[in-house]
């Protein structure tokens, strides 16, 4: 046998668009749960700690109360998950359509780039 590991390079010439959309979607959908998961247990915990009182308290001194602006109300807990649940369905859907555009365009330059170069070698 020769000494070392044989390699290979190679060239990813194309992407299938459909693929990269399918994963890019599992993906952030993921990240979506995540981010809900994050600012649940963050509200929580401002929530638990008086943090939004305080706040809407400052808030009221400053603007005055005669102003109509309650945060306690505009930071509930169902006000703040469905902005939080707005925030990650756009999230979902520009980052699936977005990969899937890359994809295309990656097909489209990789005549004038070459491709990406991947190299591959073998374990002992």
């Amino acid at each position: 046998m020769t000494g070392g590991p044989r390699r290979a390079r190679l060239y990813v010439s194309r992407f299938d668009p459909w693929s990269v959309t399918k994963a890019a979607f599992i993906l952030s959908l993921a990240i979506g749960i995540i981010i809900v998961i994050a600012v649940t247990a963050v509200w929580f915990m401002l929530d638990r700690t008086g943090v939004i009182e305080s706040l809407s308290g400052t808030v009221t001194d400053v603007v005055g109360s005669t102003s109509g602006l309650d945060l306690v109300t505009s930071l509930g807990f169902t006000q703040v998950i469905g902005a939080t649940l707005i925030f990650v369905s756009v999230e979902i859907v520009l980052i699936s359509a977005l990969a899937g555009l890359f994809a295309i365009l990656y097909n489209l330059t990789v005549s004038i780039t070459g491709g990406v170069e991947v190299v591959l070698s073998e374990d002992d």
